[in-house]
Parts: structure tokens; C-alpha cells; sequence
């Protein structure tokens, strides 16, 4: 039913392997859309779900299907605890974009686990999910996904930056949207804190001793990679074959690794971001909190760097998953081709009824 005001949750798993991020908004529908976040929390992954998220790149198929639905089942508790814990009795759906396993759009294949139709029987609610398909079927990237909130939500900054997994931008051009993944972030980075016994590298301490390698920084500057137009978007699988064996050849220390991989972060983002002359930037995701990162990127960039509050910090990507729900509930268009490079702008996700 198309109604002014919608109650949903947002749940997002990202490649960081953070945990489940879930947010219950309240979005208005005015002349412009508004939205208010009333609860939101992160539910961290156990050793075992890390473990186990870590691997199913590698399961067989059969393997994997029984891992989907055992996923999907553990994503129904912890979505039902969230309501429980937070009381939560006005919800018109839940909106939960899956864990990505494989993302190969080149391919014409995407998948993303946790997205089964159990999941709205488990919960007794309607459910959207399995945003990325449809459109990776209609010849678009299956991402990034995120451009349709900051464009109809966060519409007064000039550009916006997720620093997740992989660091993403969406921005105006030529009075269309444009997106796309920029360069890895906390999935590289994380597994070097790990190295040094750390989950992940809090603020940047590790890269901040360490020394940037010329040869290193050169070889991941030059990736091909970075000379590709978008619409474009990066996946596990890349990082696996591509980023790691090539940083492993050059055997330095973690703190060097780090070190350098902040460099090329850095480097990166402000070669996008100083596209934009006088731009304000509104930057989000975890990786918001390094402050060695950031303090790099602000050192490249010449443009006007904001962090928002923390609850939009921590939960932009959930909050605006939750968006994607209400968008595909009203059947309207939540994916665009701008971004995606699809054939044609959608309404994409499927609903699920108890």
C-alpha cells in the first residue's frame, strides 16, 4: 500500500565482516523524503560466522546452499532480537540487503546470501531483499547501490564517500548520478591488523609507524583497475587474485603494508574527490574513524571534508537499505543506470510475505 510514512529496519552485512549492522528509521514522504533513525545497533559476528564467511567463497554449490539457508536462519534471530530488545511493534517491513559471496557482473552473476524467502517466515513480517540481481540481469554492475539515498536523501552534499570494505562515491554529473567502487579499504586493511594479532587497526596506529614503499604504492597505483570507466565495482575475488599475492611478493612488514596501503587509499580518493572544485564531501563508513586515513586524504584533497553524526557514520549503508525496501514497496526506482550501467533505470528487490 503506498502510504506518507513507513517503519522499517535496515540490515546490512558488509565485506568487512564487521558484523550486522541494523537500523529501524522512520522515513517521510513530503515534498522531500525525510527520515528519522530510531533505534540502531551493530550485532558483531562470532569467531565462527567470521570463519565461516571467510570461506564460503570456496564451498561447492550444495555446500553453499545449505550455508544460505543456514545464514538466512541465523539473520532471523538476530533480527528478531533487535526487535525484542528494542520493543519495536510499528514495522512495515524489514529490509536486508544479504552478505555478498560472489560478485561477478562481468559474468552476469552476483550472490549474496541470507536472502531466502525463510527469512519473512522466521520474522512474521514482510521482507525485501536480493537487491542486486535483477539488475546485474539487465547488464548493470549489480552496484553500488547506495547513489538513490544520497540522492534523495543527503542531496545537499556534492559528493558522498562510504570508507567500508571497498571505499565508494556518488555524485552528480551532467545532471545524472554517477557511482562506483573507488579502491579496497578495510577489507585490505583489516587483514594486516590481523596479522598483528588486532581485528582491525584502531585510528590508524599500526599504518601511522609504519613506512610507505615506493615500489609497493607504484604496482597498486597502476592497477588496471583504476584506468577503467565506470560504471564499475570491486568483489572478494579481486582482492584474492589480484591485491593480496601482489603486496605478499614484496615482503614487508605489517606496519609497512599498512602504511603504504593508507597511502594508496588516500591517493585514490582524492583523485576522485578533487574531480569537484569546492565540493563538500560527506565521508561515512568505518573507515571515517581512522584518523591516520583521513588525515591523508584531507593532506591530497583540496575540497571541504565533513563526518556527520555518528549514528549516520555507523549506519548510512543499513539506513539507506531500509530506503531501497520503502523505494521497491512503492514500486519506484531504487537502481539507476547511471550508476549500475543497466539498460534501463528499476525497481529491483524482491518482497517476501510471511
Amino acid at each position: 500500500m503506498i502510504k506518507d510514512s513507513y517503519f522499517i529496519i535496515g540490515v546490512m552485512s558488509g565485506t568487512s565482516l564487521d558484523g550486522l549492522d541494523l537500523c529501524y528509521v522512520q522515513f517521510e514522504k513530503g515534498s522531500t523524503w525525510q527520515f528519522k533513525i530510531l533505534k540502531a545497533e551493530t550485532y558483531p559476528y562470532s569467531k565462527y560466522w567470521k570463519d565461516e564467511l571467510s570461506r564460503v567463497i570456496h564451498m561447492n554449490s550444495s555446500d553453499l546452499e545449505a550455508f544460505d539457508l543456514s545464514y538466512s536462519t541465523f539473520l532471523a534471530e538476530e533480527i528478531n532480537r533487535f526487535i525484542d530488545q528494542n520493543q519495536i511493534t510499528e514495522l512495515d517491513a524489514v529490509s536486508s540487503h544479504g552478505h555478498t559471496v560472489f560478485h561477478q557482473p562481468e559474468r552476469q552473476y552476483t550472490y549474496q546470501i541470507g536472502n531466502m524467502s525463510v527469512l519473512a517466515k522466521l520474522l512474521n513480517r514482510t521482507v525485501v531483499c536480493d537487491f542486486r540481481v535483477q539488475d546485474v540481469t539487465l547488464g548493470g554492475q549489480g552496484a553500488p547501490l547506495v547513489p538513490i539515498g544520497d540522492q534523495l536523501l543527503f542531496s545537499q552534499y556534492h559528493m558522498c564517500l562510504n570508507l567500508g570494505g571497498f571505499s565508494n562515491i556518488s555524485y552528480i554529473n551532467n545532471d545524472q548520478r554517477i557511482a562506483y567502487d573507488i579502491c579496497p579499504v578495510n577489507i585490505v586493511l583489516n587483514i594486516f591488523a590481523q596479522k598483528e594479532g588486532l581485528a582491525y587497526d584502531s585510528e590508524g596506529h599500526l599504518a601511522s609507524q609504519g613506512k610507505v614503499n615506493k615500489g609497493l604504492l607504484s604496482k597498486l597505483n597502476s592497477l588496471d583497475y583504476y584506468n577503467l570507466e565506470p560504471p564499475k565495482s570491486l568483489g572478494l575475488e579481486w582482492i584474492n587474485h589480484v591485491v593480496l599475492p601482489l603486496m605478499d611478493g614484496f615482503q614487508l612488514s605489517s606496519k609497512d603494508v599498512l602504511c603504504t596501503f593508507v597511502e594508496h587509499i588516500a591517493h585514490q580518493i582524492s583523485k576522485v574527490i578533487d574531480m569537484k572544485t569546492n565540493a563538500t564531501v560527506l565521508v561515512t563508513g568505518g573507515g571515517a574513524f581512522n584518523s591516520y586515513l583521513m588525515k591523508r586524504i584531507e593532506d591530497k584533497s583540496t575540497n571541504n571534508i565533513v563526518i556527520p553524526t555518528l549514528d549516520i557514520v555507523n549506519y548510512k549503508e543499513a539506513l539507506i537499505f531500509g530506503f531501497l525496501g520503502v523505494l521497491k514497496l512503492r514500486n519506484e526506482i531504487n537502481c539507476l543506470k547511471s550508476v549500475t550501467g543497466a539498460t534501463q533505470d528499476h525497481s529491483s528487490g524482491k518482497i517476501f510475505h510471511p
